[in-house]
């Protein structure tokens, strides 16, 4: 079974991950382009059991999504760069930023969520499930 690793920029903070995640998901919400800088977020939805090894200090910061649901972010104390989260809504899953696999082969997002906040210039995949706001 394959192995991938995903890390912060200045490489403290990683993730290490079995396998293929169980979802690909695009969130377009304002907490999300807030927390990236960007105009989206893409997460990989592995399950708990595939996430094998965390590496090094995290600082941990918790909201209340739009929803009503706690998420909790890991982020690197020393760059910032968040590597990976919990949400209430998948207590089995742990969400890792896709762009911190620095993998252009990964696999491509198969649903975009909050797309009620996604910038009218964002073209997404063809096929892709839209929901505008969070699925249930």
């Amino acid at each position: 079974m394959s192995e991938r690793v995903a890390s912060c920029m200045c490489g403290q903070l990683s993730v290490r991950c079995r396998g293929e995640p169980d979802i690909v998901s695009i969130c377009h919400c304002l907490a999300c382009q807030r927390r990236t800088g960007g105009v989206f977020g893409v997460s990989a939805f592995f399950s708990r059991a595939n996430v094998v090894e965390t590496v090094g200090q995290s600082k941990v910061f918790g909201r209340t999504g739009e929803a009503g649901r706690r998420v909790t972010f890991n982020f690197c104390p020393e760059c910032g760069g968040t590597v990976f989260w919990e949400l209430d809504l998948a207590p089995a899953h742990v969400g890792v930023a896709v762009g911190a696999f620095a993998d252009p082969s990964f696999s491509k997002p198969v649903r975009a969520v909050w797309t009620q906040s996604q910038h009218p210039w964002v073209t997404l995949p063809e096929g892709i499930a839209r929901f505008p706001q969070e699925e249930s």
